[in-house]
């Protein structure tokens, strides 16, 4: 049993994610407590969270006690605050360099809302700061916590079903309606491929390997940037991966997250539209639900932050360098296609030195 005092958390950024956060917090409240929120405009700063939406999640209410809670405008102002343990950086992707900069030099733990930057060069920045901080950062990629996901790479990792001889991944959404006014500028957001498709990407990485290469698809319909992509991956064990990602589905679609993984003895398939049975395993002609546990990605990259933090030692599920690496495919992923050809990447630590 913890007998600890909760670690407490400056959030920045005060839209879907960080009342997702927030949530999320909840389930872990010996260990971690709001303690102050930020907001530059001064929205939700009353702790009313409940004209917040997104896509994922309960779409409960959500309204912070606010007893012990401090409030800023000013982001530096909240980083003066000694008794602030962590800073979760949920504000705008364009925002993130600079806030996660300002807070590591303040010797704070961050944790960062993906993607890590708008582009490999700011994220570089964000990698290079982390490694020299004294606190510890995390780029928050939720679906390598996903419970559904987790036990998929479990599976991928310890070979219980063979090798892997072919996935797919698709995570496909209508236009955001919450915070519009970024999103839709693919400028700053990175349009689908970057906010929404990244988890896939990331998660590819995170089974398989940083890819060789990438051959990708797709077009622009809401902000400007690559709105729908599909993508193969070309990793080293040779399997057939591909991901599909969009943000341009008609209105009235909502959201949908799927995979598809045929492995040498058994086929795993997972589709939220599912349910308590979104995780079937078709193996030795049984098909199997499989629950395996657990809240959500959120609760459980939290608790492996906080976990971190306690032992004095870096995350190890996900790493700064992880979150660059995503950022660094999702850009072949566009240069592919502009270019209608095979993008081929390099991670040499020259890259991010």
């Amino acid at each position: 049993m913890n007998t600890l005092p909760p670690l407490r958390v400056g959030v920045v950024g005060l839209g879907f994610m960080a009342a997702t956060h927030i949530k999320a917090f909840r389930h872990l409240a010996s260990d971690i407590q709001v303690a102050a929120l930020c907001s530059p405009s001064g929205r939700c700063l009353d702790g009313d969270f409940s004209k917040v939406s997104g896509n994922i999640g309960t779409q409960d209410p959500l309204k912070l006690d606010m007893t012990d809670v401090r409030t800023f405008r000013d982001f530096h102002q909240m980083l003066e605050d000694p008794t602030l343990d962590i800073i979760d950086i949920c504000a705008p992707t364009w925002a993130h360099p600079d806030l996660a900069v300002a807070a590591l030099q303040a010797g704070k733990h961050v944790v960062c809302e993906k993607p890590l930057s708008r582009t490999s060069a700011s994220a570089k920045q964000i990698v290079q700061v982390a490694r020299g901080a004294r606190g510890i950062f995390m780029p928050a990629m939720c679906i390598r916590f996903w419970p559904e996901w987790a036990w998929l790479r479990s599976a991928i990792a310890d070979g219980r079903y063979g090798r892997v001889l072919a996935a797919r991944f698709r995570r496909v959404a209508e236009p955001p309606a919450w915070g519009h006014h970024h999103f839709g500028d693919g400028a700053k957001s990175g349009g689908g491929l970057l906010d929404l498709h990244i988890h896939d990407t990331d998660f590819v990485q995170f089974c398989f390997g940083p890819p060789a290469a990438v051959f990708s698809q797709g077009y622009t319909k809401f902000s400007g940037s690559i709105d729908h992509v599909t993508t193969q991956y070309f990793v080293e064990c040779g399997a057939a991966i591909h991901a599909e990602g969009s943000w341009a589905m008609a209105k009235g679609f909502g959201f949908n997250m799927a995979f598809t993984v045929n492995f040498e003895n058994a086929t795993a398939d997972y589709d939220i539209a599912r349910g308590v049975d979104a995780l079937k395993v078709s193996h030795e002609g049984q098909n199997q639900s499989i629950k395996p546990g657990g809240i959500d990605g959120y609760v459980n990259e939290f608790a492996h932050l906080v976990d971190s933090i306690r032992n004095g030692r870096p995350t190890s599920i996900v790493t700064a360098e992880d979150g660059w690496r995503a950022v660094h495919i999702c850009e072949a992923e566009e240069r592919s296609i502009a270019s209608k050809n095979i993008e081929t990447l390099t991670y040499s630590d020259k890259e991010i030195a």
